[in-house]
């Protein structure tokens, strides 16, 4: 934990996989935005961006790690994680076409 020169102990909050806040004496080690369920490093340029002007911050939230960010349904960023965006966006596309065969299946049968 991070101790001020007042003696104050600083915590950070966090989001957790249930997608609650809690506080924690570590800061996060990923930021997000809330409104579209991204998650990304401290220093993305898009958000960064965003923050300069004068949005994001409001629904900004904070992770300890990427296993907890995937696990409150958060998605890699396009910018900062662009192979991690890219595969999490194969994937997604994998599963609609599974999800559109078992439809089309369902339809015929």
């Amino acid at each position: 934990m991070l101790q001020a020169h007042t003696g104050v102990v600083k915590t950070y909050t966090l989001l957790g996989e249930d997608r609650r806040p809690y506080q924690s004496g570590t800061p996060g080690t990923l930021g997000g935005y809330r409104r579209s369920k991204i998650y990304g490093r401290l220093d993305c340029p898009s958000a960064l961006r965003a923050i300069a002007l004068g949005g994001y911050v409001e629904h900004r939230v904070f992770f300890a790690d990427e296993e907890v960010a995937i696990a409150a349904g958060y998605r890699p960023c396009g910018t900062c994680l662009r192979p991690k965006y890219r595969q999490w966006r194969a994937d997604t596309e994998s599963r609609e076409v599974v999800r559109d065969a078992e439809t089309e299946l369902r339809i015929e049968g």
